[in-house]
């Protein structure tokens, strides 16, 4: 053996391992489940740049995608405790002819650091008599910024112009992912009139704590299945990106790039194995922190046959993220299933919109606002979840 070899065995020697899960610890805020209070939807926590506290955006839901103005509140605590939700300045309902009313959803707020602000990210939703209208035409992305001082910026719309987004374009839910210089990677779901699926792809925007712009898009992304491909989310690993994607196959998609804007062939999520994780038009969420990458997601499973697409529990596993499948044996839950999943799936919480922080070296935040389809009570749940090196577990 060389004196090379020697030194780059010992340099390996000295690399920190990657953290591995310790515990997972379930919460509960503002529950509703006996329908004397209302139900917070949407719930998704950020880090305030700066600042040890917390900011979470959350809306009431009350019927099939009927949700109230966007709330926020604080924790001062890493999340133990939060304040009373308030609302977000601009983020109501607007009234437009024919009785329709224009409200937001789908909120995600991110920390932007080099601005010291913090980016909101939602996009539009239309109802008539207190039902959803016009789905699939008009929609688009808007953003409004939390400032370091605590205000509030007008909300505005994303603007973006392609033939592949005439009729919408959407980037609500989504994990995007901040550049040193401020730039942000936004993942966008589209559709022209003339097709009834959606297409994906990543836009690149420039940010300066106040404007956001669109200046670069890569290439479209299409799954010619139901609605398409929907809800994709971003995450920097490494030496490239990721994205995972929503469809309405069963499955759900997964996608690296080199620079974030031209993605190789979608591939769908599998075991190491091979054999494909079944799925149901849900989301699916990253989970990377330092060195260790996860993907939370629900899926088709014997505790929850009779659950609306499978939407609980949320269960996590370790990505290969060479191989970018999943490795069986490091799936846990990351949520657990509450009722009776395989003879009352209609009364079984759902936990499909959820949403993964980093909070800390230590712990990570995944967050959901339940609802129990038959009457729309639900709570606002966490898994707090605790990082340790392998050396440090008992």
């Amino acid at each position: 053996m060389t004196r090379r070899d020697c030194l780059s065995l010992f340099a390996a020697a000295q690399l920190p391992s990657a953290p591995v899960i310790s515990s997972i610890t379930p919460a509960q805020f503002w529950p509703n489940l006996d329908g004397r209070s209302v139900t917070w939807f949407h719930s998704r926590v950020s880090r305030i740049p700066g600042s040890p506290s917390l900011l979470m955006t959350l809306q009431t839901i009350t019927g099939s995608d009927v949700y109230g103005p966007v709330h926020q509140s604080y924790s001062t605590d890493l999340g133990l405790t939060w304040s009373d939700p308030a609302p977000v300045p601009g983020m109501g309902r607007r009234h437009h002819p024919e009785n329709i009313q224009e409200g937001y959803c789908d909120t995600v707020p991110e920390p932007h650091a080099p601005s010291g602000t913090v980016l909101a990210i939602a996009q539009n939703v239309y109802y008539l008599n207190e039902k959803l209208t016009r789905p699939n035409d008009h929609r688009y992305p808007f953003y409004i910024v939390r400032r370091a001082d605590g205000t509030w910026s007008p909300l505005r719309r994303i603007e973006w112009e392609h033939p592949e987004a005439a009729a919408l374009y959407m980037s609500g839910a989504s994990q995007r992912v901040t550049l040193p210089n401020g730039d942000v990677f936004l993942p966008i779901s589209c559709g022209p009139y003339d097709r009834p699926d959606r297409s994906v792809c990543t836009t690149l925007a420039s940010f300066d704590g106040d404007q956001f712009r669109i200046k670069a898009h890569g290439n479209i992304l299409r799954l010619s299945a139901g609605r398409g491909l929907l809800e994709p989310t971003m995450v920097s690993y490494g030496s490239r990106y990721l994205l995972s994607i929503r469809a309405e196959n069963q499955q759900g998609f997964v996608a690296a790039s080199k620079d974030g804007l031209e993605w190789d062939t979608l591939r769908p999520w599998c075991w190491e194995d091979g054999e494909p994780l079944i799925m149901s038009t849900t989301q699916q969420r990253w989970m990377a922190h330092s060195g260790a990458l996860y993907l939370v997601y629900t899926r088709k499973h014997p505790s929850n046959v009779d659950v609306m697409r499978w939407r609980a529990p949320l269960f996590l596993a370790e990505v290969d993220p060479k191989r970018l499948c999943l490795i069986r044996s490091t799936e846990r839950v990351a949520m657990p299933l509450y009722g009776d999943g395989i003879h009352k799936g209609n009364e079984v919480e759902h936990l499909g919109n959820f949403h993964v922080t980093h909070i800390s070296p230590e712990e990570t935040l995944i967050t959901t606002g339940t609802v129990i389809p038959v009457n729309y009570r639900g709570a606002v749940r966490f898994s707090r979840i605790r990082w340790a090196r392998p050396g440090q577990l008992a």
